[in-house]
């Protein structure tokens, strides 16, 4: 086996399709032995779409509704931007979960359910896991081990990685019930004092409820029961939601956690292992589904022989800041929502800040996803190291239209170019890049003749890149030397 992924949650599924995209042998082991149907994060933001988009998945998921934008409550006019950043909501997790499997399972990946990792351990050649699984303990062995289980990994711990971040002081109710008619409070309503309520549709007349009561300390799962939220709910509200049907009931703290390495060796972690925080901003599962796509094709890469020198390390590099950056955020967001009348004067402040474009603008980037920038070498062009644009449509050499996203569905490079010299250049590498010939703007910038696109969607190299960035060192330092004549 190539790869062993532990997870079968929506980012083990997402990078065990996008490694069968790049031609590697994977295995999904999970503990659980049979797939949950709990709804748990049930939105995911705009960049997470577009990677869905990318890979022709995201017509297999049902329809959505978009997001209202807000920030710790404070609400944030998507309309005033050129790009869509709203983000899409309504849609339970295990429907995502499914749309993934059955992805994945096309492509060949196998799915085992009801094994928990128990060990592993490096050798030269790769990783030896130990399992349990229904027939009794057993071992497995691959060139690489990924973690994506979670916020209490097992493949965290056994790595000895540090997951480093405050103590939670705050608890949260949720569930998602039938039978109640309360209005619908979507991004949440503010109570004084520090409290807040939200209630949102999912599908088939169920309601997201979550209550924070002032004061309310994190508590322990196993002995939480509904009426411990119906009967904080009523004291907030003055409603009585106790005769609702609970389809899943849990809680949640405030605590944020970034895990210090993104790789140990053979050993990646990705999603929630890496990263957990507060769902007040239906970030970690669209931030463990772009981990995923940032990864699987760098993997993929080293398995077949091609990658780089360093191609691996830029997962950590590229990564973890993503993951720094959402832990302080969804800190910040709950302390602006929940610390009472003394931050009314900072509410104030960013309610003003939030109106004028540029810092709204930015902020929109950071919670849609929309402006992750890496960073791809020397150059100042304002598109290098952005997300290609997946709605961009190009007419090609064939008269016929079509869309970026649609490019990517195989998940390989691309290189989009009005010019003919550059795909004659790109012919040393077209194992893993496709060339796509357009009689029409390559990118957003009409004064572009070419743009090289990476399997993820982000833009390598453009042609006003300059002498320092060549499009040779582009190609070597992407998607490695070019194939022998």
């Amino acid at each position: 086996m190539s790869v062993i992924v532990v997870g079968a949650g929506p980012v083990g599924l997402m990078l065990a399709g996008e490694l069968r995209l790049g031609g590697v042998d994977v295995v999904v082991y999970e503990k659980l032995p049979t797939p949950p149907r709990e709804s748990r994060g049930a939105s995911f933001t705009r960049r997470t779409a577009e990677c869905f988009d990318q890979r022709g998945l995201l017509t297999r998921l049902p329809a959505t509704e978009p997001a209202d934008g807000h920030f710790g409550g404070i609400p944030l006019d998507l309309g005033m931007f050129s790009e869509d950043h709203a983000g899409a909501r309504g849609i339970p997790q295990f429907r995502t979960e499914r749309m993934l499997e059955d992805w994945a399972l096309e492509l060949g990946v196998q799915v085992r359910r009801g094994c928990e990792v128990t060990g592993y351990r490096e050798t030269s050649a790769g990783v030896v896991v130990t399992l349990d699984g229904p027939q009794g303990p057993f071992e497995d062995t691959a060139v690489f081990l990924v973690g994506c289980d979670g916020g209490r990994s097992t493949i965290r711990k056994l790595a000895g990685i540090d997951f480093p971040g405050p103590e939670p002081t705050r608890g949260f109710y949720t569930a998602d019930v039938t039978g109640i008619s309360t209005r619908r409070r979507r991004t949440g309503e503010d109570l004084p004092g520090g409290s807040m309520v939200m209630a949102m549709d999912l599908e088939g007349g169920v309601t997201r409820v979550v209550v924070h009561e002032r004061g309310m300390p994190p508590r322990d799962r196993e002995t939480l029961r509904f009426n411990h939220l119906a009967d904080a709910w009523e004291r907030l509200t003055g409603e009585s939601i106790h005769h609702a049907e609970v389809r899943w009931l849990n809680c949640f703290t405030d605590a944020s956690r970034v895990a210090s390495l993104y790789r140990v060796g053979r050993v990646f972690l990705a999603g929630d292992a890496t990263h957990v925080q507060p769902p007040a901003m239906a970030q970690g599962l669209s931030v463990g589904v772009q981990d995923a796509v940032n990864l699987g094709w760098k993997l993929a890469a080293t398995v077949k022989g091609w990658a780089p020198s360093g191609l691996l390390d830029t997962y950590h590099s590229e990564r973890h800041p993503i993951g720094e950056q959402l832990a302080r955020n969804a800190r910040a967001a709950i302390e602006l929502r929940l610390t009472g009348s003394d931050m009314d004067p900072v509410r104030g402040v960013m309610a003003e800040l939030m109106s004028h474009k540029g810092a709204a603008e930015h902020l929109a980037g950071m919670l849609s996803g929309l402006g992750i920038r890496y960073d791809m070498g020397p150059c100042d062009h304002p598109l290098l190291g952005k997300r290609m644009p997946p709605d961009h449509k190009l007419t090609l050499a064939d008269g016929t239209r079509t869309r970026v996203a649609d490019l990517l569905h195989s998940a390989q490079g691309l290189l989009i170019t009005t010019n003919d010299e550059y795909g004659q250049t790109a012919e040393g590498w077209a194992d893993r890049i496709k060339v796509v010939a357009s009689t029409t703007a390559v990118a957003p910038d009409p004064a572009l003749e070419a743009v090289l696109v990476r399997p993820d969607g982000y833009i390598a190299w453009t042609s006003a890149a300059g002498p320092a960035n060549n499009f040779t060192t582009a190609l070597n330092r992407w998607f490695g030397t070019a194939a022998p004549k």
